[in-house]
């Protein structure tokens, strides 16, 4: 395992990190419905509460922050370490909010596309065209389970479509460096799977092995693995949150395993990159309520609109 520090502590169930222009870091509490801002020091700020299970950020081209909130899990305390459980009590669907990071005001930017009711948003990145694509992993209960797949949608509201039908529990999603390839996890199943893009918010159709397997299965786990986010680096490697045991487990762009970063906590959830050269690290360790940072072997992929600096305070 690589050397690391350790940012902040005390947070409930932090995933979807954002490394900030100004050296804080942005970062939900699926358990704690908020968005919370992390100084370099540890202090933790709540930037919006946000309600539901908060699960996945990025910046748009408008400066705010898009979250996709799962609409809430249960957790349950198991050997000190808090772990996700089934659809909470209060759970009605998912969402996607949209918070302004100056004043903290969040409004709801969808529930549904079209007559599909959005179930568990997970994970989210925008392009650069400024649409965005996004997870829904599909809401978990105790008998049955909604089917997942993966999004796209316009921060203006006037777009959103479902583009990738059905996927397991979808999770993770990143883009290549060209931005001509989309990547995406499957979570329970061990599995990347690599889309080519040919416009905004639309992939090339069949190519897959059977007709409605539209990607390139990238990567699978030879063990038991729970592909959670990912980020891509420089190279155009694909770094994928695995659980329970793998840490980060790191994929080139033709699939090949190229290593493995064990971590102090069997539920590493996330990664983002920042810092000089965006050579940090930044892993959201969340049954322990913990972030990390850690000098990482490549420097990440830069993404494609500007990361915020924070010139306000919420409380």
């Amino acid at each position: 395992m690589l050397d690391f520090i350790e940012v902040a502590q005390g947070l409930r169930f932090p995933e979807g990190p954002i490394a900030c222009a100004d050296g804080t870091l942005l970062v939900v509490e699926i358990q704690g419905g908020s968005l919370t801002r992390i100084y370099p020091d540890g202090r933790k700020e709540v930037v919006a509460e946000l309600g539901g299970g908060p699960n996945g950020a990025a910046i748009g081209p408008d400066g705010r922050c898009y979250v996709c909130n799962n609409g809430g899990l249960g957790f349950r305390q198991i050997k000190g370490c808090t772990m996700p459980m089934l659809a909470s009590e209060s759970y009605s669907g998912g969402w996607i909010d949209v918070v302004d990071l100056e004043s903290g005001e969040v409004n709801v930017l969808f529930r549904n596309c079209g007559d599909i009711g959005l179930s568990a948003p997970n994970d989210i990145v925008f392009d650069q065209y400024g649409g965005f694509w996004f997870t829904d992993s599909g809401k978990m209960h105790r008998n049955h389970r909604d089917r997942g797949g993966i999004f796209y949608a316009l921060p203006d509201g006037s777009l959103i479509k479902r583009v990738v039908f059905p996927l397991e529990g979808a999770n993770g999603i990143g883009l290549s460096p060209d931005g001509r390839i989309l990547y995406a996890t499957e979570a329970h199943a061990g599995r990347l799977w690599a889309y080519e893009i040919v416009g905004p918010g639309e992939i090339r159709r069949g190519n897959g092995p059977i007709p409605w397997e539209h990607g390139d299965l990238l990567g699978i786990s030879d063990t038991y693995s729970i592909y959670d986010s990912l980020a891509v680096d420089h190279d155009g490697n694909i770094c994928v949150a695995d659980i329970p045991l793998g840490g980060i487990t790191v994929f080139s762009p033709d699939g090949r395993l190229i290593e493995k970063h064990p971590m102090p906590d069997v539920f590493p959830t996330n990664i983002c990159f920042g810092g000089d050269g965006l050579q940090t690290a930044y892993i959201t360790l969340s049954s322990t309520g913990r972030i990390i940072a850690m000098p990482w072997p490549r420097g990440g992929l830069s993404l494609h609109w500007l990361l915020p600096t924070f010139t306000t305070s919420h409380t």
